[in-house]
């Protein structure tokens, strides 16, 4: 595909393994900025929530984050696109919409160790759906995208100067918010 977004458009991708902090950063992100112009495109959502899919490769969730970002970014708004979204399964994908984008292109992937991911999805409201056996199988150590796309995010970074380096690198915190739209 060619040109998806605009100058003026912002692309941020977050990725990394279960319980990492993706979801709750990219909310955390939405909240301060306000309603307007943010998508989230949650991997989780598009996967579990309307697909019913399981993650392999080839699924149709890859090509519906792909439409829905892209759809998105072309009617001139910033989105965040996140997930574990493990790269054997969504790198091609994530990389040609890093390619495609006439905006900023973030990237980040959020590096938690195993037994901390364990840690933090235990306070999580979904912690009896599943757990470290499922956990375990999903975990993938530094699965980044090619080429150096992704800035790593060591575990010992509070979510909030998370939050703040994300908006600062995108250049959403230099927006005033209008919270609450």
């Amino acid at each position: 595909m060619t040109g998806t977004g605009s100058g003026k458009t912002r692309l941020i991708i977050l990725r990394g393994n279960s319980a990492s902090g993706k979801s709750s950063t990219a909310a955390e992100i939405r909240r301060r900025h306000g309603r307007r112009d943010l998508a989230v495109v949650g991997q989780d959502n598009l996967r579990r929530n309307v697909l019913r899919e399981h993650d392999v490769p080839a699924g149709v969730n890859i090509g519906l984050i792909d439409l829905v970002t892209r759809y998105a970014l072309n009617h001139g708004f910033n989105v965040i696109v996140e997930g574990i979204l493990s790269a054997d399964h969504y790198a091609e994908m994530l990389m040609a919409l890093i390619d495609d984008h006439r905006g900023l292109t973030c990237c980040y992937y959020l590096d938690v160790p195993f037994d901390e991911s364990l840690r933090r999805h235990a306070g999580k409201p979904q912690a009896s759906q599943y757990g470290a056996i499922e956990m375990k199988a999903w975990y993938r150590e530094l699965d980044l995208l090619p080429g150096g796309a992704e800035q790593v995010i060591r575990a010992a970074m509070p979510q909030d100067e998370i939050v703040r380096r994300v908006m600062a690198d995108s250049g959403l915190a230099a927006e005033p918010t209008q919270e609450g739209l």
